[in-house]
């Protein structure tokens, strides 16, 4: 199936999913039922850049400034947690979930994904979660594992990791976790989805794309997926926010005690 170019057999899989295009408010309306604010967002290559952005201008008019920094903080006060490095970790983890999400279930719906270049891909960093991004442009591009691990990983969670770690002491290997953590998460839901809609082609593909994406470099060490079942070999150190607890995937079997630092490499 070819890429529609509000690429709507997202829709029904759910907010992480679905994407803002060029013509997606033409298809049962606005994704997620909101529209882009008025003027143009930050690029999440603007979100990747070492120097960023500080102020508001006639291209920035929503002043966010570092888009990135802005998401971050934005992130602890709402967890109200500790530590920077936190928000960091949950912010991450929720950009993370929602480009597998798209890259992952074009994938297999539609045997193809879109160009999810970061200069490309307008983000909100004031949204609630998931992250409201908006593509401004649909180009297809092969749905195989390599094109899918080149446009996420090498893409997007590659640069936004050394963004993140140029500002926050968040470890390379918290990070990589929380990508395979991701993953497995988005797995999963396609394969929930695939079997409460009669489509076990859908969940063939998923597991078979899934697997063969765990055998990538960046993802091979993150933790061991068995079917759709991940247990990873980090820690994303939500634990450590007021009343939060152990993801279901933790490599913990309860929250440390003693110890002001997780393993997170």
């Amino acid at each position: 199936m070819d890429l529609d170019p509000a690429l709507a057999a997202l829709r029904p899989l759910g907010g992480f999913f679905a994407l803002h295009t060029p013509l997606s408010g033409s298809v049962g309306g606005p994704v997620g039922g909101s529209v882009e604010p008025a003027g143009p967002l930050p690029t999440l290559a603007q979100a990747y850049a070492r120097t960023p952005e500080t102020s508001e201008t006639p291209e920035n008019p929503h002043g966010y400034g570092d888009p990135l920094t802005f998401r971050v903080r934005k992130v602890t006060l709402a967890l109200r947690a500790p530590e920077g490095r936190i928000g960091a970790s949950v912010a991450q983890q929720g950009l993370a979930a929602r480009l597998w999400s798209v890259a992952l279930g074009c994938a297999v719906l539609y045997g193809s994904v879109p160009d999810l270049d970061p200069g490309l891909l307008r983000w909100d960093p004031d949204a609630a979660a998931p992250d409201d991004l908006w593509l401004t442009e649909v180009r297809a591009r092969p749905g195989d594992a390599a094109t899918v691990a080149a446009t996420v990983l090498d893409g997007h969670l590659e640069p936004l990791a050394a963004a993140l770690r140029a500002r926050h002491p968040v470890a390379p290997g918290l990070l990589r976790g929380n990508a395979g953590s991701a993953l497995a998460g988005t797995a999963r839901q396609l394969d929930q989805w695939a079997r409460a809609h009669g489509r076990p082609d859908v969940a063939v593909r998923a597991r078979a794309l899934t697997a063969e994406l765990f055998t990538h470099p960046l993802l091979a060490d993150t933790g061991t997926l068995t079917g759709t079942a991940f247990r990873r070999r980090s820690c994303c150190l939500y634990y450590r926010v007021p009343g939060g607890g152990l993801c279901g995937d933790c490599c913990f079997t309860r929250p440390p005690r003693s110890s002001p630092r997780a393993p997170s490499g």
